[in-house]
């Protein structure tokens, strides 16, 4: 069998890469790497460097100019800042919806496109990275269990069932990532989370704040800062 990762280079997904080769061999683990108009190249540099160190196979998609409309503060042509704090902060003043940083419907393009290059590639399985702590209080609704149930069984039923969809972590917290890459010994010093694209991660940002914590909750310090 073989197996796709949707693959960033940030910590949840080289988390699935290591997952994917744990289970399947290097061998037969392709990583995708899509690019989708964000405001630095760091996750892309992490990619590269992540899929190195395993020796496995990097795809590399652009799909920028869907997003070309989109004020995502991640995005190039968005004058919006990233925004400070927790997302539980932030998610007081959206009136419901996603944060500013959710990128439109991006798990579903990005699972679709996945699907049409493993099937492509001769690939049984696509992985990747949703845990719960994106899906609280709808920050990123594209993270969640009835999202990945959803898309799950219209990717297996639009492939005639020749392909299924791994979300290890729908259920799982990012501290539970982190304590699975710990065992499997992922170089989380060459991943990269932070929405900015400084020297070093903000520490500010959502995602930085979050990933801080997950190690904090694994009594270990993010190799990363180091």
């Amino acid at each position: 069998m073989k197996a796709l990762v949707l693959f960033s280079g940030g910590l949840d997904s080289s988390t699935c890469l290591a997952m994917a080769i744990e289970k399947y061999g290097r061998e037969n683990v392709l990583a995708l790497s899509i690019s989708y108009g964000q405001k630095h190249q760091k996750e892309i540099n992490s990619a590269k460097a992540v899929a190195e160190h395993y020796g496995v196979q990097l795809i590399t998609l652009d799909l920028a100019r869907i997003f070309e409309g989109s004020d995502c503060a991640l995005l190039e042509g968005s004058q919006q800042d990233i925004p400070k704090g927790e997302y539980a902060g932030q998610l007081e003043s959206t009136d419901g919806k996603p944060v500013s940083t959710y990128v439109p419907f991006r798990n579903g393009l990005f699972l679709s496109c996945a699907a049409s290059v493993a099937l492509s590639r001769g690939c049984d399985v696509i992985y990747y990275g949703a845990h719960s702590d994106d899906a609280a209080g709808s920050a990123y609704p594209d993270c969640s269990s009835d999202f990945n149930s959803h898309i799950s069984k219209a990717i297996s039923i639009g492939s005639g069932e020749q392909l299924r969809v791994e979300a290890p972590f729908v259920e799982l917290t990012k501290a539970d990532v982190v304590a699975q890459g710990l065992r499997l010994g992922v170089p989380y010093e060459l991943t990269w989370s932070c929405y900015e694209g400084g020297e070093k991660p903000c520490g500010c940002c959502g995602t930085c704040i979050d990933r801080a914590k997950a190690f904090a909750a694994n009594g270990v310090s993010d190799p990363a800062l180091s």
